[in-house]
């Protein structure tokens, strides 16, 4: 219960502090004041509201923060690594557009963090004798269709890679869900060092979703190698680029992260 709690409060929050949802209320105030002929207040919060869009499209002030988390977490090469130093791959949900298209149309959409089904396929490929397993149900406070997991083995069915090894956890809702779950699965199924000890995982995830779970991995005493995909930044910033587009997308991830981690941090999670 307290979970669902956790969940829905955290759906919330992020509604209210993303900084584009505050132009409507800018724009509600100003014209509420110009109804009650406060010609001051009204400009005051069509100024604020215009600030708001600017702070927004100006790359910059989202693209600051989403580097500074997606550089957190060191990228593991895999070019000295053989599949007997590595005890699963874990894919971590986030990708695959599920919901009420999915069940209508009969397909998967693969969303704008598709490099974590990517890279997957990818090693799936490169490492055959590796169990793996694909965490997620949805992120949805109400979902519909199919869940994240019953869709990433359609997809693995349609590429034609073998199911030997696969497993999925479909229950979880958010990442602290994702590890709980996935914990006693990856105890049975992981391979193990001579001394029966378990070999690290590696973690495909977004780069800017990295930091917090590998911070929760580490919580619940579970050793993984980080492969972070789907980078929103480069080594530069945009200094001249204004795209409210592309800003609206880029403070919607900052924002989830940042809640995530002080959610979970206040939470004991990590």
């Amino acid at each position: 219960m307290m979970d669902t709690i956790f969940f829905i409060l955290s759906k919330v929050v992020q509604l209210c502090i993303e900084p584009l949802n505050w132009v409507i209320t800018f724009v509600f105030l100003s014209l509420l004041f110009l109804a009650l002929r406060k010609l001051d207040l009204c400009k005051r919060f069509l100024i604020l509201a215009l600030l708001d869009l600017l702070i927004v499209g100006w790359l910059p002030t989202s693209e600051l923060g989403l580097r500074s988390l997606e550089d957190a977490v060191p990228k593991t090469s895999l070019v000295n690594l053989a599949g007997n130093d590595i005890g699963g791959i874990i894919i971590l949900g986030g990708a695959i557009e599920g919901g009420e298209i999915a069940l209508d149309r009969g397909e998967v959409s693969i969303g704008s963090a598709a490099e974590r089904v990517t890279k997957a396929f990818e090693l799936i490929r490169k490492y055959p004798d590796l169990p793996f397993i694909f965490s997620g149900y949805s992120g949805r406070i109400n979902p519909r269709g199919p869940s994240e997991a019953e869709a990433f083995k359609q997809l693995v069915a349609e590429q034609g890679l073998s199911e030997k090894m696969a497993h999925y956890e479909n229950q979880s809702r958010n990442t602290y869900e994702n590890v709980l779950y996935m914990k006693p699965m990856i105890e049975e199924f992981g391979l193990k060092n001579a001394a029966g000890a378990s070999k690290p995982w590696l973690l495909i995830t977004s780069a800017t979703h990295m930091y917090r779970s590998v911070k929760i991995f580490e919580k619940q005493g579970i050793d993984v190698l980080p492969l972070p995909v789907d980078y929103q930044t480069a080594n530069s910033l945009n200094w001249d680029t204004f795209d409210l587009k592309e800003g609206a997308q880029n403070w919607n991830k900052l924002v989830h992260e940042v809640i995530g981690i002080f959610a979970y941090w206040i939470t004991g999670k990590i």
